[in-house]
């Protein structure tokens, strides 16, 4: 088992009425999931690159070069990277001529990988790394051309605020893209994804990564968060107008995109 001390400790509820919300399948106190969160990616980010490609079995590069397209990248726009982790969708908009980037994470050792993969990329000019909270980003209104979030959206405690903050920093005119795991619509695939997920990644998690806890909770996670509707309708409630989108690999994940008009 896992030493992350994320799943270190039991809880008992909330007896004073505080919000509770999901940590994978575990409900824990609104404050608490945080520095839950934080504790896994400590753990994960110095493997996180080969876990994705094992994890997905190397499909999410796929999935990212089809969401960087739809970022449709100029010289001229700028991009927020929210919870941009180890720089994926950062270095692939800046390498379709996409204009400066605001690299973001709430995690400092995901941007400490983005930053050593930047410098042997020769991919650090244009490319500023910050440690941010999505749900309170310290930056002045209507400042970016473009709002990214690539798998963290559902890591995040206040879904509604993160979608608030990315309108709220977008000129007008400007527009927000959302990649996430979804809802898989082909049921008779059902099955294996199901044991994929919850018999196959926590053990990848154990041998490469030696924490099999943060990867359960991951594959948790993905099942707790919004279908494709369901964020569609979070986005609209947000502000945003003229949202769609589109299912990859079958709604395992989803782009999902907004314009603040």
């Amino acid at each position: 088992m896992s030493d992350n001390p994320a799943f270190s400790a039991s809880r008992s509820g909330n007896p004073d009425g505080r919000r509770v919300v999901d940590f994978g399948f575990r409900s824990v106190d609104a404050e608490d999931k945080k520095p839950l969160v934080r504790a896994v990616f400590d753990s994960v980010a110095p493997r996180y690159d080969l876990m994705n490609d094992l994890m997905s079995l190397g499909v999410h590069r796929v999935w990212k070069r089809i969401f960087i397209g739809a970022l449709a990248p100029r010289s001229n726009r700028t991009l927020l990277d929210l919870a941009g982790g180890t720089g994926d969708i950062s270095f692939g908009w800046r390498r379709l001529g996409g204009g400066p980037v605001l690299l973001t994470d709430i995690n400092a050792s995901m941007l400490a990988v983005a930053q050593r993969r930047a410098v042997g990329a020769a991919l650090i000019a244009g490319i500023s790394p910050l440690v941010a909270d999505a749900e309170r980003l310290p930056l002045p209104d209507r400042v970016v051309d473009t709002v990214s979030i690539a798998f963290g959206l559902r890591n995040c405690t206040d879904k509604a605020a993160v979608l608030a903050e990315a309108y709220r920093v977008l000129k007008p005119g400007g527009r927000f893209l959302c990649l996430e795991f979804s809802r898989l619509q082909v049921a008779v695939a059902e099955p294996l994804y199901e044991a994929w997920s919850f018999r196959v990644l926590p053990r990848l998690g154990q041998f490469v990564a030696r924490d099999r806890d943060s990867y359960q909770y991951l594959a948790e996670s993905i099942r707790t968060f919004p279908d494709q509707q369901t964020l569609a309708a979070m986005m609209d409630g947000a502000g945003f107008r003229r949202v769609s989108y589109r299912n990859l690999s079958g709604g395992i994940a989803a782009i999902h995109a907004g314009w603040r008009l």
